[in-house]
Parts: C-alpha cells; structure tokens; sequence
C-alpha cells in the first residue's frame, strides 16, 4: 500500500514540500558544534590548534576544547604531539568511501563530463549544494587557461553559492522559502559586501529561473562559467557547469556556445541515469 499522505501542517509534509529535513524534535546542539569543527578542516589544513579552530567557527574557545576532546574519544579527530593540533583521522575516509558506494550518479555521469571536457578544452563539474557552499562530486578540468590549470578542483572541493554559476542556478532551484533562507545566511556571512553584490546575486538567479542556466565569473578576467541545476534519480538537485577561458570580444557568442552546451550535457546524464535506474 502507499504511503499515507502526512497532515498538510506536519514536519513530514514540510519536508515533503520543501525538500529540506525538517522535524519539531530539538537537535542536538553538542553534536551540531561539533560537526562544525569537523567542516573547518578544509583542502590545504593539515592540523589546527583548538585557537584556530575557534577563530575559523566562531565557537568559544572552552566549547571547542571539549568537543575536540569528544572527537579524539570517538575517533573523528587525532591529537598530532607533535604540532599540539588536531588532524581528521582515517574515519572520515571511510565515511567518504561509504557516500561514493552509495550513489552511481557521479560515476555514470563522469564519461558523459569527460567527454565534453576533452572535446571543448573546458572544464566540467558536478555539485550538490552543502550549506551555503556547492560540495563537488566530480570534476573535470581540461581548460587551456592557466588559472584553471592550476587551481585543484577535485571531488570535496568546495565554492560559495553566491559567488558561482553552479551555485546561483541551484539556489534558483530551491523553493523559495529555502531559497530566502540560503540568502539570509549568504548576507550574514558577507556583512557588509552583501549590499554591493546582491542585485548580481538576485540578477544571476532570475536569470536561471526564466532560461534554466545562468553565467557566474569566478575567477574574473579568466573564466566565465554557464551553470544548470537539475533533479537526479536519487531525488538530489544536482548542479553542472562547464567554466571556459575569458575573451570579451566573444563573450556573447561563448555563452550561447556553452549554454547549449550544458543543456545538452544535462539531459544525456538525466538519459544516462534513468537507463540505469531501468
């Protein structure tokens, strides 16, 4: 038998609606500080001290002492004597392997990416949204320009919504009480930049909603990038871009070459992903 459908007011029936995990039972606000601590460590942080860690989340310093303490015991974190700082240790890269195994969309898609990659000379990327940051989950970089070259885009590598074309058309994507609330914590966290950047914010979203892609810079004066949000089968809103070298004498025409392009790409992943399902 089906499911039965939730009472229009429940928390089951906001998740339903919205797509974002909602319940009136109070979370744990231990765990929740704690797994703040575990995000800090980033791409390019070996260790941190419990000083850094409280400078990067903003927790007290007392707080993040105990916490790190919990996550030694559990296994999470590792206490290097050497630095006096904290090191993620090898369960966080199991837990990696476990979300790898747990979907085939990156994997099925990556061909169809690399394809495209290599013909254009471009760069591909595959996103979902993690916060206010879009989380890679394959990339594949094959651009001419140097800036591109160099920078390591890889699979956890993470960008700012606000700032991205991957990230402006998901959040385009969002209902939009999810939206307004993404957006609130966007300006939190800019402070005062908010002001000068939010009518390109607002520009870059309306311009995914009416046309299904909108353009983002980057790394101004080196890429431009066409972003596109889109469902999976797993129910996941996904985010693709194909970023390219630079030239504002062609900037038109670039843009519709790629535009095309993605929405092309998106549609033979979703083809490539419903064959498998079937």
């Amino acid at each position: 038998m089906p499911d039965a459908i939730p009472p229009p007011d429940s928390t089951r029936s906001v998740t339903h609606r919205t797509g974002r995990f909602t319940r009136e039972t109070a979370g744990s606000q231990s765990l929740e500080r704690g797994l703040v601590l575990l995000r800090a460590f980033r791409v390019g942080t070996t260790s941190l001290t419990n000083a850094e860690l409280a400078a990067r989340t903003g927790l007290p310093r007392p707080t993040v002492s105990r916490l790190t303490r919990s996550l030694v015991d559990a296994g999470f974190l590792r206490y290097d004597v050497n630095e006096r700082a904290y090191r993620l240790a090898p369960v966080v890269l199991s837990l990696a392997d476990a979300f790898h195994q747990s979907s085939r969309a990156p994997e099925i898609a990556l061909p169809l990416m690399r394809r495209v990659a290599e013909a254009g000379k471009v760069n591909v990327g595959l996103a979902v949204g993690d916060q206010l940051e879009m989380v890679y989950l394959a990339s594949i970089r094959h651009s001419r320009d140097s800036v591109s070259r160099t920078r390591r885009v890889v699979p956890g590598s993470r960008v700012p919504m606000e700032l991205t074309a991957i990230g402006l058309s998901w959040l385009a994507a969002q209902p939009e009480e999810v939206r307004r609330d993404l957006l609130a914590g966007i300006a939190a966290r800019q402070g005062e930049a908010w002001t000068g950047m939010r009518a390109r914010v607002l520009r870059g979203i309306a311009q995914a909603q009416r046309h299904g892609h909108c353009t983002a810079a980057y790394q101004p004066g080196h890429l431009l990038a066409v972003g596109a949000a889109f469902s999976g089968p797993d129910q996941q809103l996904y985010g693709l871009n194909i970023s390219y070298p630079f030239n504002d004498a062609e900037r038109r025409r670039d843009h519709a070459r790629y535009a095309a392009q993605l929405t092309r790409l998106v549609a033979e992943i979703q083809q490539a992903w419903r064959r498998a399902a079937g």
